[in-house]
């Protein structure tokens, strides 16, 4: 795959990653990853859909993805991706030192603390696992769907990506994810495992008039972008 992709960016136009826009892309796309990984520490249920608290943001770094693939290409987009990797698990190796640091007489939650750095913990391997599959694939998919449309059918490199990646990222997750939050049937779990991956294909799929704008006006303003033909 690699091989193959990076001789795909050498034949689609890309744009360099030494702009503004890039870093901004970066940060905001980490922080998304990581916001959704505390936030689905949480089961969440709304009458017989079952989900967590990461749907609340976790579709947007699809967006972000779509974004780094179609304009910096499959390298960049990998790169942010590892990047999200690290502070994720940053994150997790800070809540576990703050854990065992000696409280405070005045602080009274230290079992709620516990509590939560061990679902962020598990939800970490959960989140990590399907993270790297998911957004490999979907930054796979859009460059390799790029290669053969060039600057045509943007549609189809972002929802195709959507597609595979969502699916690949949600089996992956709740694999791990469903003990971690309290499903324990398997009914539960292929529910929580199809309704994940349908609302946050669904929610890219409504973005799309967005992640369109915001992949048109990157593209104006980089300089070093050309459109492929």
């Amino acid at each position: 795959m690699t091989s193959q992709t990076t001789d795909q960016d050498s034949h689609a136009a890309f744009a360099r990653v030494g702009s503004a826009y890039y870093p901004v892309l970066v940060a905001v796309f980490t922080a998304l990853v990581i916001i959704s990984n505390v936030t689905a520490t949480k089961g969440v249920e709304f009458g017989p859909i079952i989900t967590d608290g990461g749907f609340i943001v976790f579709p947007l770094t699809y967006v972000i993805g779509d974004v780094l693939s179609e304009v910096y290409g499959f390298k960049a987009a990998r790169r942010a991706i590892l990047t999200g990797f690290a502070m994720n698990a940053l994150a997790a190796g800070a809540f576990w030192v703050t854990v065992y640091l000696p409280a405070a007489n005045f602080y009274e939650n230290q079992e709620h603390f516990e509590n939560i750095a061990g679902a962020y913990t598990g939800l970490i391997v959960a989140g990590l696992a399907g993270f790297i599959v998911g957004q490999t694939l979907n930054a796979w998919v859009v460059v390799r769907i790029k290669e053969r449309t060039k600057e045509k059918h943007l549609w189809a490199r972002l929802i195709g990506s959507t597609f595979v990646g969502q699916l690949g990222d949600t089996v992956v997750f709740c694999a791990i994810a469903a003990s971690v939050i309290g499903i324990t049937t398997f009914g539960d779990f292929a529910t929580y495992t199809a309704q994940g991956w349908l609302y946050k294909t669904a929610i890219e799929i409504l973005v799309l008039p967005i992640t369109y704008r915001v992949i048109g006006y990157i593209k104006r303003r980089e300089p070093t972008y050309r459109a492929a033909v």
